[in-house]
């Protein structure tokens, strides 16, 4: 996956409490199995009327100020509801590569940093800060640098955050599952050229 160092975006404000996996991604667009065009139909039942299928020019992503906006300052408890791995997929599909939010559900927080997205995690007190920032529309650049654990806001102002250091080691590194374990490819094919020799019917 790409690796996540340091980003400076606009931030689009996203304040709607408990927002869930089905407003992220509706379940009937579920049918692929790849990790690409799902950003089309991000936020779908918000992003557009559903008799007409046109935008819904009010909604936050669809304002010009946001339409590349590559980070999300959401309300409490974002990415509830059903564990669909799809949530990442179409935030990151998007263009979507960090969310800042004061909580998360625990799937979706540990399938987005497997996908290549920072969640942080910050108080009420600092949420309402960057809420406020990023409703300054052109002007809602934020910059956030994992290695020093920063967001930095369009006036200046810093907000430390707390990261789960393997999850760091992750983003940073560009690492998902897969990549993870071909860390250890040397040890693998090791391992597999032992047990051909030991035990070749296994592998007849």
């Amino acid at each position: 996956m790409e690796k996540f160092t340091k980003l400076t975006a606009v931030a689009a404000p996203l304040p709607i409490v408990n927002c869930d996996t089905d407003k992220i991604i509706p379940a009937r667009f579920l049918k692929t199995l790849t990790r690409t065009g799902l950003g089309k139909n991000l936020f779908d039942p918000l992003r557009f009327d559903p008799k007409t299928g046109e935008e819904n020019p009010d909604f936050v992503l669809n304002k010009p100020a946001y339409r590349n906006a590559q980070i999300l300052v959401a309300g409490h408890n974002f990415g509830c509801g059903s564990s669909r791995e799809h949530a990442p997929w179409a935030l990151l599909d998007f263009g979507i590569r960090c969310v800042i939010s004061t909580d998360f559900a625990d799937i979706f927080y540990n399938n987005s940093s497997k996908n290549g997205i920072l969640l942080i995690k910050v108080t009420p007190e600092e949420l309402d800060k960057l809420m406020e920032d990023a409703e300054r529309g052109a002007n809602a650049t934020l910059t956030v640098d994992l290695e020093s654990q920063e967001i930095t806001g369009p006036d200046g102002g810093v907000i430390k955050f707390e990261v789960d250091s393997f999850k760091k080691h992750c983003l940073l590194n560009g690492f998902d599952d897969i990549g993870l374990t071909l860390q250890k490819k040397d040890q693998i094919d090791s391992f597999e050229s032992k047990q051909k020799s030991a035990e070749p019917w296994l592998y007849a």
